[in-house]
């Protein structure tokens, strides 16, 4: 029997494949429910996700499983997603006419006298967002569109972040092609993104439910309620899976656990340098307020960004625009408030009346609904949702990636389990790939970032592997330390 350690996409998806291959497989999880990041909560019979997840990839095989499990139950909708900036709605993707008409012509010229400025003054060496950003649309249009949601979400300044990230959330966009696409182009966005995406009728949860019943209607084994307790070692090999008070033997297992969690259950522990990377590792952590709120066409996006400086809430989430049944009531909507923050700080120790308070004061703020609609709210707190691209990274993951392939029965995948900021169809593909590595396979999910990683692997998978490492979301990076600045 081969164990799987969290029953998320990743791992499901995994479960999925082994018992497609005909083998014997039992999923540990110790939630209530499937799906990890991507289920769906349901509160007094109104449902929202954590983050909003629209089902949308690069690769027909993860499609197709995404159909083959929903059937009529997955549907298509529109996407409209804006930029809410000193009252005012900016259409995301950035479109040049739109800026410019809501900015007004005298923000339009200090916006332009700071592009200009900044093109006689070059900032520096460009190692960071603020400056890269800065050298190519002026300070005043960085800290308008830039700086106060990305600060946001990943809790540092832009001055800690590698410019190299820039370079590859806003390849091709500047404050010129802005101009030019205006004058020549008319409205349409210099980067196009998609307009319609793939959703379930009743939140990603339907799907992993699904998923759930796939499995075990093949033979396999999801135990909810049951929380990893420790994993056994027997001659170098994974031979046992401590979970719900109860011990499983095992053949092999496959984890999607965070390292920082998983490794310390391991006995005998682990050499002290893969325990130390597993702990350094860093995430950024989330909570969503959800609002019931009176009233449907309260606005028309899936989600807004939040750039106002003066509020804390980063996003917004109307989750009855992702699907009409996300609210039981059909003169009810279910909004999401949406706040990234750190496990332990001030935002996420905040008692459920403080946030429900805040949430509230926010909304109101933005100008968005009258609050007096608001007839019901619930807080969620999801620790571990966004794996940080610290300067150390990359060497904790390849001491990680060096220990697991020390062992030949035991795989990790999703997010967390490999430390990506990935979507859930890659979360999905790194689980059929873990799963077909125990059954012999030779793919290394450690080394998607080495020269070569490819070689040993099934040349289609490999291929699928890599065109969706090109549509994944970009993830900021440290700025590099000095020479003069390393610790010795």
């Amino acid at each position: 029997m081969i164990a799987i350690l969290g029953a998320g996409p990743a791992g499901l998806t995994a479960a999925y494949e082994l018992t497609r291959q005909g083998r014997e497989c039992i999923v540990f999880e110790k939630g209530d429910q499937p799906g990890g990041l991507s289920r769906t909560v349901n509160y007094r019979g109104y449902l929202f996700d954590i983050g909003g997840h629209r089902f949308y990839t690069a690769v027909p095989a993860i499609e197709q499983i995404w159909r083959e499990t929903l059937g009529d139950d997955l549907l298509t909708r529109p996407r409209l997603s804006r930029i809410h900036y000193r009252q005012r709605f900016f259409q995301y993707p950035l479109e040049p006419w739109d800026v410019f008409a809501r900015l007004g012509p005298v923000e339009v010229f200090r916006c332009g006298a700071s592009y200009l400025a900044a093109r006689f003054r070059r900032r520096g060496e460009e190692r960071n967002f603020d400056e890269w950003v800065s050298n190519r649309f002026g300070k005043r249009l960085f800290e308008i569109f830039f700086r106060t949601y990305t600060e946001k979400v990943w809790g540092i300044p832009c001055t800690e972040i590698g410019a190299e990230w820039a370079a590859q959330r806003i390849r091709g966009l500047s404050f010129g092609a802005l101009v030019k696409q205006a004058v020549y182009a008319g409205r349409q966005p210099v980067r196009s993104l998609i307009r319609e995406f793939l959703y379930p009728r009743r939140g990603p949860g339907m799907m992993w439910e699904r998923m759930r019943a796939r499995v075990e209607e093949a033979g396999g084994r999801v135990l909810t309620g049951h929380a990893v307790e420790s994993i056994e070692m027997q001659d170098g090999r994974v031979s046992a899976i401590h979970a719900g008070g109860r011990r499983f033997a095992v053949v092999g297992a496959i984890s999607t656990l965070p390292l920082g969690d998983l490794l310390p259950m391991v006995t005998p522990a682990p050499p002290a340098p893969a325990l130390r990377a597993a702990s350094s590792l860093r995430y950024r952590d989330f909570l969503t307020v959800a609002l019931m709120v009176r009233g449907r066409d309260l606005f028309p996006d899936n989600w807004i960004y939040i750039h106002e400086p003066g509020v804390k809430v980063g996003r917004i989430q109307n989750y009855t625009n992702w699907s009409p049944e996300m609210s039981p009531d059909p003169d009810m909507s279910c909004l999401g408030m949406e706040y990234f923050c750190f496990e332990g700080d001030g935002l996420w120790n905040s008692s459920d009346e403080d946030l429900i308070a805040l949430a509230r004061r926010e909304i109101t703020r933005l100008g968005l609904i009258d609050p007096r609609k608001v007839e019901d709210s619930a807080v969620l707190r999801v620790p571990k949702a966004y794996p940080m691209y610290d300067r150390h990274y990359q060497e904790h993951r390849r001491a990680l990636g060096e220990w697991f392939r020390s062992i030949p029965n035991f795989e990790a995948a999703g997010r967390n389990g490999l430390h990506r900021y990935d979507n859930q169809d890659h979360a999905m593909l790194s689980g059929i790939l873990a799963a077909r590595n125990l059954l012999g396979g030779s793919f290394d999910l450690f080394g998607w970032h080495e020269e070569g990683y490819l070689e040993n692997a099934e040349s289609a998978l490999a291929a699928e592997w890599a065109r969706l490492d090109a549509s994944q979301p970009a993830v900021p990076h440290a700025v590099p330390a000095r020479v003069d600045e390393r610790p010795r």
